[in-house]
């Protein structure tokens, strides 16, 4: 179990850590500005990464109805618990939005990838592409509408999800893939091309946002969100997903899979929505942070004990 374990640090820390450090140093020492990249990745990565994972994932029937059911069962309890949790701790909108962000997104798409293919194969990583399309939909949908309501009317919350472009990279993927049509060959490489600047990007921005973490003194209510949304995230969020996939009836490879990917710490992209909708995001690159580094430890442990 202790190879097992040692093995998974060695092999998915190490890679992912390069990025990570590198744009930590970039900030310390090349004076790297974060919101231009935070920008760049919203705008122009992200929905050609959602586009391109959504039309090549092999999906059945069955996967999609599975993972959507939990996908959304799980993200409505998490929210519900995140701002009951909030409002009985009289914590401002902001902040409620901010530990709704740290609460209901995960980072399974940069972190989670590796991770399923090392630990369930090329199998488990086919299983996991399915969460991890609906992490990204729900994200740059539902993630901009917890973000951005903290200081916008519904309506211009609502506005502000069609505002980006991955909602409509997300709506031409899917009318693709209905009438059963696919990118011409030049097109298709394009994009892939795109995509796949996806995680170095995000984690080297991580890596500023880490080097970027300041240690004066916070505020009360600061203080409260943070640890409210670790204990979310550690400890309240696998039990919430344990009881989704209970209700749900899902086992195997599939019930291994969502469980890790309901465990990994908090999502990249809501720190960049907490900084573009000022939802708190002290705290979240604060728990971005904590939960990066605690998962080091706490998910080999967890994939050796559900594999």
């Amino acid at each position: 179990m202790l190879a097992e374990i040692f093995a998974t640090l060695f092999d998915v820390i190490v890679p992912l850590s390069i990025p990570v450090i590198a744009g930590a140093m970039l900030s310390q020492f090349g004076k790297l500005e974060i919101k231009p990249l935070l920008n760049f990745a919203l705008y122009y990565i992200t929905p050609f990464l959602i586009f391109d994972t959504l039309m090549e994932a092999r999906l059945s029937p069955e996967d999609i109805y599975l993972t959507l059911a939990y996908s959304l069962l799980n993200l409505i309890f998490l929210a519900v618990v995140a701002n009951l949790l909030g409002k009985l701790l009289k914590l401002p909108a902001n902040d409620i939005a901010g530990l709704t962000l740290i609460s209901s997104f995960t980072n399974a798409v940069n972190y989670g990838i590796p991770l399923m293919l090392l630990a369930f194969g090329q199998l488990g990583l086919e299983k996991a592409s399915i969460y991890i399309v609906m992490q990204m939909v729900m994200m740059h949908t539902l993630g901009i509408f917890f973000a951005a309501r903290s200081h916008f009317t519904i309506k211009n919350a609502i506005k502000s999800v069609f505002s980006l472009p991955a909602i409509y990279a997300v709506l031409l993927a899917m009318v693709l893939r209905a009438l059963n049509l696919n990118l011409p060959g030049g097109l298709s490489t394009g994009v892939s091309m795109i995509a796949e600047a996806y995680p170095p990007i995000v984690l080297a921005v991580l890596g500023a946002q880490m080097a970027n973490v300041k240690t004066e003194s916070i505020t009360r209510n600061t203080r409260i969100t943070f640890w409210s949304g670790m204990g979310m995230r550690l400890l309240i969020a696998p039990l919430i997903a344990l009881l989704c996939l209970h209700l749900l009836e899902i086992k195997g490879i599939m019930f291994s899979t969502l469980l890790v990917l309901s465990c990994m710490p908090v999502a990249i992209n809501a720190g960049i929505l907490a900084e573009k909708f000022d939802a708190s995001p002290k705290v979240l690159t604060k728990t971005i942070l904590w939960t990066t580094l605690l998962s080091f430890f706490v998910l080999p442990v967890l994939i050796v004990l559900v594999r």
